[in-house]
């Protein structure tokens, strides 16, 4: 079974020339959910994971399956003011300005070892604030772990401190 073959383009989403890339039809099926749920695993290994860190949204879909598998928590990472407790932020430049990044200050304790978790790796951007609010916390992260990945943005480069793990490239 070839993972690829359940991710569908989108052109012009959400602006124009973008070609987004759907996972919804992998996420309707189960036996590629399944493949793509153990395949993400096998990229973790034998590696001790206290917490997965999954970034909104995206991330929501995998990040806590991959928590439960790997006996670990789960932690959000959420956009300005969906959080409910003290919580700490980082803003952070997009292409055309700038978007920020909350997590709870109890989420992680120091010395957690932590797997950062999303679906797509574009820009880099947002898995590079996600590691940001994790270490600032005291966690250590043990790699950033993707569905997919978009070479062309080189988004790899503003992770270049962490291990990086991806399933599927374009």
């Amino acid at each position: 079974m070839n993972l690829k073959s359940f991710i569908r383009d989108i052109p012009d989403f959400p602006s124009k020339g973008i070609i987004f890339k759907d996972i919804t039809p992998l996420l309707k099926d189960p036996a590629a959910m399944k493949l793509a749920m153990d395949a993400l695993l096998d990229l973790v290994g034998n590696q001790k994971i206290d917490k997965v860190v999954g970034m909104e949204s995206r991330g929501f879909f995998f990040g806590p399956l991959l928590a439960l598998n790997l006996n670990a928590g789960f932690v959000p990472v959420r956009k300005p003011d969906k959080l409910p407790a003290e919580k700490i932020s980082v803003i952070y430049d997009l292409e055309y300005g700038t978007d920020t990044l909350e997590i709870h200050k109890d989420a992680i304790q120091k010395g957690d070892k932590v797997l950062i978790h999303d679906d797509v790796l574009a820009t880099g951007g947002t898995a590079k604030a996600t590691c940001e609010l994790v270490e600032r916390l005291g966690g250590e992260i043990v790699q950033c772990n993707f569905l997919m990945v978009l070479d062309f943005l080189n988004g790899e480069e503003k992770l270049r401190a962490y291990e990086i793990r991806t399933l599927i490239h374009y």
